[in-house]
């Protein structure tokens, strides 16, 4: 299909105790925005870091096209690291800041790329995302949970992904949170695919397919609203 984000054949994955989550799972994820369902324990998340390349199938192939940017639902981020360090462009700054000094060394005008206009995006995302007046060096062990979710969320779409997956993004937000996440998300123009219960989330995001995830396969279920 020449409109598919992803493509899943003959997908089979296995725990290292042989315990198995997918047995021969084909399912093709198209442009636009899917929701996926699943009972507990059904393997969601799995699928997604299968699709994210952060854990490797048995058997089967899972082609993703275009840039993949990937939201979990645990977020890996320790207390130490600065807001600039989370969004990847701690070092594209330091190198602006030292050429603004006058230090004109290649090596920063190589880090920098095309990416001058860096800071004015970052600030930008974090303004959609209601983290304005977030300064870039704060430590996010200051950070509370629903803060932490939008800077993951942020830090994201500053690469400008083809295809964004997001495992249960509303968990630890509040309404104003949530509110904010969706308008980021309903202004993001490439594909995705989210976990979600929230059926008002679901919504509000524009959900055109949803897909339900029972007894390692994957059947069409109802689009929310419709």
């Amino acid at each position: 299909m020449s409109d598919a984000a992803v493509v899943c054949s003959n997908l089979s994955f296995s725990w290292p105790d042989d315990t198995p989550v997918f047995s021969d799972l084909s399912f093709t994820v198209t442009t636009g925005r899917t929701g996926l369902v699943a009972p507990n324990g059904a393997g969601k998340s799995t699928l997604l870091k299968l699709i994210a390349g952060e854990l490797q199938p048995s058997t089967g192939s899972l082609p993703v096209a275009g840039t993949l940017g990937h939201l979990p639902q645990s977020l890996p981020l320790t207390g130490d690291l600065t807001v600039a360090e989370v969004l990847g462009v701690a070092a594209v700054i330091r190198a602006l800041d030292a050429v603004e000094s006058g230090d004109v060394s290649e090596e920063h005008f190589t880090v920098i790329g095309d990416d001058w206009d860096v800071e004015e995006r970052t600030r930008a995302q974090l303004d959609r995302l209601g983290l304005a007046g977030l300064a870039l060096d704060r430590s996010l062990s200051t950070l509370s949970g629903g803060q932490v979710v939008a800077l993951g969320l942020a830090a994201q779409l500053l690469r400008r992904p083809d295809v964004l997956l997001l495992d249960e993004p509303t968990n630890n937000l509040d309404l104003v949170s949530a509110r904010q996440l969706e308008s980021a998300l309903n202004s993001y123009r490439g594909a995705f695919m989210v976990i979600s219960y929230d059926e008002r989330f679901l919504a509000e995001i524009g959900v055109d397919r949803r897909l339900r995830l029972a007894d390692g396969t994957l059947t069409e279920a109802g689009v929310p609203g419709v």
